[in-house]
């Protein structure tokens, strides 16, 4: 059975620099899951975490690239334009050839960021990502209230509508994804997985107590600003870019929205998102604590490292064991 390391987490806790050190002592290939660092020409609000003097490499692979450094590739960053959508479907259908290329040479694809849905999608499955959209639907149900939309789904698939938490019930996207899925199985619409690998996974966790968590996101935020997200956001604009386009709406670049009209100040921009980035911060965590596959580090706790490589190296040895 084919070996998975997933560093997971929330944002700021310093999943890809663990990933690094463990690709360098297991012979890993990186393969990023994070839902903003998809699109290209946009590197500071996402807070890409490459290391200095990465290299990008075009691959054999259609409408895949990747980042390599000391002969570690990192896959995941810059696959699409930003003014495409990119869905966990768009991800299951680039993560497979990704990873079927790294098993193939006798490597160990290790899945790293704090977009659940993504790691779901690869570990687990998801079969709804077959669904097709129905750019029909969507646009009748794109002028609706989010109250409209949960009327809707609620009357196709009362189950689903009362699963729905708070913040998917007042968010639009997902609502019409919902209801595009709810109507594509009425018409008799048959799922299966995608992603269909079988893994012999470990999960790590990184965490820490949500003060220190707080102060390093803030920390990061104001780096960004420093690196010039002000700038790239200017040239996103300028290339023709609308704030209703998916990636213009993401975390770390809609909060710039009244900046940029002349409605509010710069620091009240910086300042919202700050606040944006904690709540995400929190909404990952309660997603991954979940998930009881997950062993948890606390980055603050001593030794915490030399705690991670121990169980990896356990895992990785038992994995090659039990293959042999």
């Amino acid at each position: 059975m084919h070996k998975l390391l997933v560093i997971c987490g929330p944002t700021g806790a310093g999943k890809t620099a663990l990933a690094l050190e463990l690709a360098q002592k297991y012979k890993g290939e990186i393969v990023s899951a994070d839902s903003r660092q998809v699109y290209k020409s946009m590197d500071v609000g996402t807070g890409k975490d490459l290391p200095k003097g990465a290299e990008y490499k075009a691959s054999g692979i259609k409408n895949s690239g990747y980042y390599e450094l000391d002969a570690i590739k990192i896959w995941g960053y810059d696959l699409i334009e930003p003014n495409q959508e990119f869905s966990v479907a768009n991800y299951a259908r680039f993560s497979k050839p990704v990873i079927e290329d790294i098993l193939k040479a006798g490597k160990l694809p290790i899945l790293v960021g704090g977009t659940g849905l993504y790691i779901k999608g690869i570990v687990d499955g998801i079969p709804t990502v077959v669904v097709p959209q129905n750019k029909h639907l969507r646009k009748n149900l794109s002028q609706k209230t989010t109250d409209e939309l949960f009327e809707i789904l609620a009357q196709q698939d009362t189950v689903k509508a009362a699963s729905l938490n708070v913040s998917d019930r007042k968010n639009p996207r997902r609502l019409i994804r919902a209801i595009e899925v709810s109507l594509w199985r009425l018409k008799g619409g048959r799922e299966k997985r995608l992603f269909d690998f079988k893994f012999r996974t470990l999960f790590i966790g990184l965490s820490a107590p949500k003060e220190y968590l707080f102060k390093k996101i803030e920390a990061r935020v104001e780096e960004r600003v420093q690196k010039g997200v002000e700038e790239e956001i200017r040239k996103l604009l300028e290339r023709g870019l609308d704030w209703k386009d998916q990636a213009m709406s993401s975390l770390g670049y809609r909060q710039w929205k009244g900046y940029f009209e002349g409605t509010e100040t710069k620091e009240k921009a910086v300042s919202e998102w700050k606040s944006e980035e904690k709540k995400y911060a929190k909404r990952q965590i309660t997603w991954f604590k979940k998930d009881k596959r997950i062993n948890w580090f606390d980055i603050t706790g001593p030794k915490w490292q030399e705690s991670v490589e121990k169980l990896v190296k356990k895992w990785y040895s038992n994995a090659d064991a039990q293959k042999s």
